[in-house]
This record gives C-alpha cells, sequence and structure tokens, in this order.
C-alpha cells in the first residue's frame, strides 16, 4: 500500500509481506493542503511523520518575533519534535506542510508495537535517527565555520532539491540570514 516507505525501509532491513502488512495498519494517511499546520506550540507532538509527498518545515518564532526555520522534510524524510513526542511535553515549534503533502502517521504505541512485532524495524528506526543526528551536527558545524556565502553555495551543493522547492525567505530563515542578503548571493554569478 505504501511502496515508497517499503522501499526506504528496505534499505536498512528486510521485510516479509506480512510485515509490510503490519506496519500498514499502524499507520495513519494524512493529507494536508499547503500552509496547514500538523503541530503548534503547546500541544504534544502525536507521532513521528513519514512524508510520503511534499515538504514541510519545523520551525519556532525567536524573541524578536522572526520564524527560526530549524529543519525542513521532503519525500522519504522522518520529521518529528522528538523533545515533545518522547518527553510528553508541550512543544515549542511549528511543523508546517510548505508544500501540499501526504504524510504517514506512526504514534509512539505502535513504534513499539511495530518493534515488538518486527524486531528489526529497531535497527531501521535507530539509522534514521542516527542520520537526524548527524545533519544536526553537520549544520551546527557549518553555520559556526562558514561565512554566509559558503554557507548558502555549500547547502546548494548538498540540497539542490530545496533551492528550486522552497521559498527565498524560508531558506533564508533555515540558513540564519536575511532574505534580502540571500537575494545578493544568489545574484552574485560564482
Amino acid at each position: 500500500m505504501y511502496p515508497k516507505l517499503f522501499t526506504h525501509i528496505k534499505k536498512h532491513v528486510s521485510l516479509t509481506d506480512a510485515d509490510e502488512a503490519l506496519i500498514t495498519n499502524k499507520l495513519t494517511l494524512t493529507k494536508l493542503r499547503k500552509k496547514t499546520f500538523i503541530l503548534q506550540p503547546g500541544k504534544i507532538c502525536q507521532g513521528n511523520y513519514f512524508i510520503l509527498k511534499g515538504c514541510v518545515r519545523m520551525y519556532f518564532v525567536n524573541k524578536k518575533l522572526t520564524e527560526q526555520i530549524t529543519q525542513f522534510g521532503l519525500e522519504n524524510w522522518w520529521l518529528a519534535d522528538y523533545d515533545s513526542l518522547y518527553n510528553q511535553k508541550p512543544s515549542t515549534y511549528y511543523l508546517q506542510a510548505v508544500e501540499d503533502c501526504e504524510l504517514l502517521l506512526l504514534t509512539p504505541q505502535h513504534e513499539t508495537e511495530l518493534i515488538s512485532a518486527i524486531p528489526q524495524l529497531q535497527t531501521y528506526f535507530r539509522n534514521m535517527f542516527e542520520k537526524s543526528v548527524i545533519a544536526a551536527q553537520r549544520r551546527i558545524h557549518y553555520i559556526s565555520s562558514m561565512n554566509d556565502e559558503e554557507l548558502y553555495r555549500e547547502f546548494s551543493r548538498l540540497f539542490p532539491e530545496f533551492i528550486q522547492r522552497v521559498p527565498q525567505y524560508m531558506l533564508a530563515s533555515y540558513l540564519g540570514f536575511t532574505p534580502q542578503f540571500l537575494s545578493r548571493i544568489r545574484a552574485k554569478k560564482v
């Protein structure tokens, strides 16, 4: 039923047809229009979202009342406010559809049940969590060690799909500078 998800999982672990059927029964398909919120501050994150189609952003509003994007997710990525989800505390983040989206929701209870029934999923989810941590560490390193233009050029090289799909003001927020500065960088022919 969800070939994109199963193809993604099978890159890391093997699944039987029975495993796939069990996984399908534990997921909830959510279709969202562009700009729809999945999560808002003060609410508890309901689960981990696998993106079948579309783009989602995670952000907070800082003390200057400016949106600060901390993460994007595209097709075949998992996204959640893990602090809210696993500690069952109110979120400080927004999760919002940047494009029309199709997401699969996996609740913590269903994740636990699936890992119990299909032990190799523990390896899969650990791999996904490790990749998420690595990406966050790399982002911190890039922001701390590169000037703004180098940061934009490296991001463009590593993630060209974002440059085409994400509005410029969102990309600027994610990279930590103003849309006007981003326009000047993009105007340079390097």
